[in-house]
């Protein structure tokens, strides 16, 4: 274009020129002389304006570059700061006395155990729009083995505080529930999940939310029923659903149910029975000091496939008091079970423990605990006596 532009300016000049040179006789040296400083002077500006032409087009891409840089900067330090990484680390080193009908098993002796380990990320895409990714490592000396699972993994869709929906692997409505009102986890399962009545995740849909000012929560899933470790397909979806009040803001009242195969019922495999479960929960919650009681009642929960039919219950009984400003706690905790009421029903299970946490550093505790498992029925054909004692710790980040 600038070439264009130059040769037309050099050829409107000619054509001044040779206009004026035909009005007037012949052009004279003096008159060639003028037209050609003339000429030489409009290449001087036109070369001029190529320059500053050059120089702007050079600024012009060396501020796009600028802004490109800018804009990936700004994406970066969007997604850095819409996404959280965290870790929970549950881990003891203890001396267990475990035997069978009086004689010590390979479960006894001395050993360093990580519990759990459970990497999360969680990112938001915006106000409404969120995921979650959650692994969940363990290492047993008893197993001898280390297992990697994903406990969660769910996109979230959450409008308002009052419906919040969750496609995945997610938390259920009552493991994690009675865990945050129990708040040992690292020490122990809570009854149902210790006793295998129940699980903290599974794949399906997933809904809650609060409502009443945050006072009246409910949650509902509709689940595989294989729990988070076996997101294989059932023939047909279970069912777990709470509904929890809180009359002030330290206690709580909840209740909760389970009906379903457990994702036991194929194409080709039909079930028996159908698994039920019921559950409640009345607890006291004050920093340090926690008081509770948790009941369940599960109908058929290990006989899905068998032609009998058996009942479970149990209640656990936990307390917590803080000893002094700086969060050293107290705490006990006793579960009573009738583990087959319909088909062995002398089979009782015990448990209690009892310990003294030390918080170390923000995110670090430890705690020094004994705990007591006992198994058995009148006949003694099951008899699992378990003591431990040593140390129980959790890391979190």
């Amino acid at each position: 274009m600038r070439r264009t532009l130059l040769a037309a300016t050099i050829a409107l000049a000619i054509a001044s020129a040779s206009f004026e040179a035909s009005a007037q006789s012949a052009p004279t040296a003096n008159d060639i002389a003028e037209l050609k400083a003339q000429i030489a002077a409009l290449q001087a500006q036109i070369q001029s304006l190529e320059e500053r032409s050059d120089a702007q087009s050079e600024v012009n891409v060396a501020q796009a570059r600028t802004n490109e840089q800018l804009d990936d900067v700004a994406a970066l330090k969007k997604t850095v700061n819409d996404t959280r990484i965290s870790g929970r680390l549950y881990y003891d080193l203890t001396s267990i006395a475990d035997s069978s009908k009086g004689v010590k098993t390979d479960k006894s002796g001395f050993a360093f155990d990580i519990k759990r380990f459970y990497l999360g990320v969680d990112h938001k895409f915006n106000d409404q729009w969120s995921m979650n990714l959650t692994t969940d490592f363990q290492y047993s000396s008893a197993l001898s083995s280390t297992e990697v699972y994903l406990k969660k993994a769910y996109v979230q869709y959450k409008p308002s505080d009052a419906f919040v929906l969750r496609a995945g692997a997610a938390d259920l409505p009552w493991v994690p529930f009675a865990e945050n009102y129990y708040g040992m986890r690292y020490i122990e399962n809570t009854i149902a999940d210790r006793l295998k009545f129940g699980t903290s995740a599974d794949w399906g849909l997933h809904v809650g939310g609060k409502v009443a000012g945050g006072a009246l929560e409910y949650a509902v899933s509709a689940l595989n029923g294989n729990g988070y470790k076996n997101p294989s397909r059932s023939q047909g979806l279970d069912f777990e659903g709470r509904l929890s009040f809180a009359p002030t803001e330290k206690t709580v009242v909840a209740i909760g149910a389970y009906s379903g195969t457990l994702g036991k019922e194929k194409q080709t495999v039909d079930a028996l029975h159908t698994a039920n479960r019921v559950d409640f929960l009345a607890a006291y919650m004050s920093g340090n000091t926690r008081v509770g009681v948790e009941y369940f009642q599960a109908n058929n929960w290990n006989n899905v496939l068998t032609a009998a039919s058996d009942k479970a219950s149990g209640w656990s009984l936990w307390g917590s008091v803080g000893l002094n400003d700086k969060g050293v706690t107290l705490f006990g905790r006793y579960d009573q079970s009738d583990l087959s009421r319909t088909l062995d029903p002398t089979l009782q299970d015990t448990y209690y423990n009892l310990g003294v946490e030390f918080p170390i550093a923000p995110g670090l505790k430890l705690a020094t605990v004994y705990k007591h498992t006992d198994q058995r029925n009148a006949t003694r054909s099951k008899d699992l006596k378990t003591d431990e004692f040593g140390v129980w710790g959790e890391f979190r980040f």
